[in-house]
């Protein structure tokens, strides 16, 4: 008898531990991960087919997907983590979030649960340098949903109506900009009813600052906007585009890139990235089997001391940190489905058309084989990241005021530059 309970005793205290170990690790109570991301149709079709998997794969698992518009989706997660509430996941643009990682207010990447050894195996895996913008003290904070640079887009049947050869009279440089727009702009008096190009305002730390750039100017957290010649010349060349000089376009009429697809002879060239491809596809598909559509790169000025393209930028997949340790280990595993199983960087690039910079994928057949994805490489290999520092979101808005007071209200360039100035050295010593 003596032996026996022994033997049980022995028994028990064998398995007692398994099952309690068991219960940690086999947490299968039911969470919810709230996730909150930007409105774009094509992705959501796949985001939402993958989240219904991965549920059948973790039947305990509810996701709350909230879509809203860019700029309404900055207000929300901004307003939520004020409030000391926010998802469990989000994507913003890089200038925006980058703040949430200063403050300590997202998590560093799980690299266990993503399959990484650590932060250099992972880094290791994307192009070098292409990530660094979510490097903190030594870890990642982020995974990149897409990283995503502007070439100049053109219909060829514009250009044609105008007179014009796109296959040759492309332009190179900023002037050249403004002597084909001149010759494809159709106006109903001071009205323009066809452009040959327009800018993407509203995005001045990814267009216009590049431009600065190129003409020797900077934007910096320590100087502000550095080079006043360099930024007054660009500012002036804003000015002489816009209804102030050859009203050639501006910021109140429909984005270019609206149109392009439509092909309704409006708009001759537009500022976007490798996802209008897809969407040209979506939306017309006649116009995107035609031929009558081709990709060039950013333009520089004739005298730029600088060959840089429009800058890059970036959305990255980021965890809440004031979430349950559970809770964010889900949210990694989420994420990781997204963007890390087979074929799914090849999904996002052939249906919604954004890039993830995976070596694998950047290196693969699939990227090389999208039509002119040469030309966003070139100038993905020129460009950098954008401004994401201090304030970057109240620096954009900044210098997009200065453009439209330049453009529409006739502001003498130089008063505009010393204005912006004064603006952005006070926001960066806030």
């Amino acid at each position: 008898m003596k032996k026996a309970l022994i033997a049980m005793l022995l028994v028990l205290a064998i398995a007692f531990p398994m099952f309690a170990q068991g219960a940690v690790e086999e947490d299968n109570s039911p969470i919810t991960l709230e996730f909150w991301t930007h409105e774009d149709a094509a992705r959501a079709e796949l985001e939402d087919k993958w989240i219904k998997e991965f549920q059948e794969i973790h039947p305990n698992v509810t996701v709350n997907v909230t879509r809203q518009s860019a700029e309404k989706l900055r207000e929300l997660v901004q307003t939520a983590f004020a409030s000391g509430e926010g998802p469990s996941f989000f994507n913003l643009p890089i200038e925006n979030e980058y703040q949430y990682i200063e403050a300590g207010r997202v998590a560093p990447c799980d690299y266990k649960t993503l399959g990484f050894k650590d932060a250099a195996d992972l880094l290791d895996h994307y192009q070098d340098g292409m990530i660094d913008a979510v490097v903190y003290d030594g870890d990642v904070y982020g995974l990149p949903l897409e990283l995503t640079n502007w070439s100049i887009f053109i219909n060829k049947n514009v250009f044609r109506a105008a007179g014009l050869d796109a296959e040759t009279d492309y332009p190179k440089t900023w002037e050249d900009m403004v002597e084909v727009s001149s010759k494809i702009v159709l106006r109903d008096g001071d009205i323009i009813t066809r452009r040959g190009f327009d800018f993407r305002y509203s995005y001045e730390l990814t267009y216009f600052v590049p431009m600065v750039e190129q003409l020797g100017g900077e934007l910096n957290e320590k100087e502000g906007c550095v080079n006043k010649d360099a930024w007054v010349k660009a500012l002036t060349f804003m000015q002489n585009w816009g209804p102030q000089g050859l009203n050639l376009g501006n910021s109140s009429l429909t984005a270019a890139r609206k149109l392009f697809n439509k092909n309704n002879g409006d708009i001759a060239m537009a500022n976007t990235g490798l996802y209008q491809e897809s969407r040209i596809l979506t939306d017309n598909p006649d116009f995107y089997n035609s031929g009558e559509w081709m990709v060039v790169p950013y333009p520089v000025f004739e005298d730029a001391v600088k060959n840089v393209a429009g800058c890059y930028y970036g959305h990255f997949y980021m965890v809440n940190a004031d979430k349950s340790e559970r809770e964010q280990k889900m949210a990694w595993e989420l994420i990781k489905y997204f963007l890390l199983t087979e074929g799914h960087a090849e999904e996002y690039l052939t249906n919604v058309g954004l890039i993830q910079p995976l070596k694998t994928l950047m290196n693969g057949e699939t990227y090389q084989s999208m039509p002119y994805s040469d030309v966003f490489s070139g100038d993905f290999a020129r460009s950098h990241i954008v401004y994401y520092g201090k304030g970057a979101a109240e620096i954009q808005s900044a210098i997009g005021s200065a453009v439209k007071s330049v453009m529409l209200q006739g502001t003498d360039p130089a008063a505009a530059y010393d204005a912006l100035q004064k603006n952005v050295l006070e926001i960066l010593a806030d």
